[in-house]
């Protein structure tokens, strides 16, 4: 069900107009460049040296942050181990006291969370994205593009939905695995068991939004290279 559910969210979708695929951030960091570009003839030779240093500036900063970000997804991504690691000793734990139907519903709703919870992610920022092209749409846009856009924010509105009662779903089967848990294992076993699942969703969580802002911090730094003079990026490269 969770499989397919995630196949739909992404073969059901109207093709859209290329600004969609800009991001929130990107889109953004274009504005302010649009913003700091001279407007009128002559100006460019008065700003020019200004406003190279603003976009060096700006580089050197996302840069930094960069760096800042590669190296929690790397702390993160031993956190996501070590709880992997917890997770093999509970299920070691469980198959010692479950019936083999026991067991059944407990790796079904543990191989199922991630599933969910990964979905659910998915489709919001997707959302996300549709809403903020939707804002940026100028007066001029064409009816057309117009309509793909809130024909691809009702299709996702649909599958958000779904999603949500899919989530809960799995609720009601922690729930059920709860129960059949608490009376089984020790104080010990079960504590170890309730952390494992607790840690797990909040990290999928968390690495998912450390991969955004990378994702979106990349989009911003070659946005901005790609923005500056050739002999700008010819001493970047020297110097790195």
């Amino acid at each position: 069900m969770v499989e397919e559910e995630l196949m739909v969210s992404s073969s059901s979708l109207p093709a859209c107009p290329a600004y969609y695929l800009v991001s929130a951030a990107k889109a953004e960091l274009l504005m302010k460049l649009k913003e700091m570009q001279p407007s009128g003839p002559g100006e460019e030779e008065e700003m020019y040296p200004d406003l190279t240093e603003k976009k060096a500036e700006l580089i050197h900063s996302i840069g930094r942050k960069l760096q800042t970000l590669r190296e929690a997804r790397q702390s993160l991504l031993q956190d996501v181990h070590e709880n992997e690691q917890l997770g093999a000793n509970v299920e070691v734990n469980v198959c010692a006291v479950c019936k083999p139907n026991e067991l059944d519903k407990y790796r079904m709703f543990v191989g199922d969370l991630d599933k969910v919870v990964n979905l659910l992610l998915s489709l919001s920022g997707r959302l996300a994205r549709v809403d903020n092209a939707l804002c940026s749409l100028g007066e001029d846009t064409r009816l057309e593009d117009r309509h793909l856009l809130e024909e691809k924010r009702r299709v996702l509105s649909a599958q958000y939905q779904d999603a949500c009662e899919l989530k809960e779903n799995l609720e009601r089967r922690r729930h059920l695995v709860d129960s059949i848990l608490a009376g089984l294992l020790s104080p010990d076993h079960l504590q170890d068991y309730q952390h494992f699942i607790k840690l797990k969703s909040a990290l999928v969580e968390e690495q998912r939004e450390l991969d955004e802002k990378i994702k979106l911090g990349e989009e911003q730094l070659r946005c901005l290279r790609e923005s500056m003079p050739p002999e700008y990026c010819l001493t970047e490269t020297y110097n790195n």
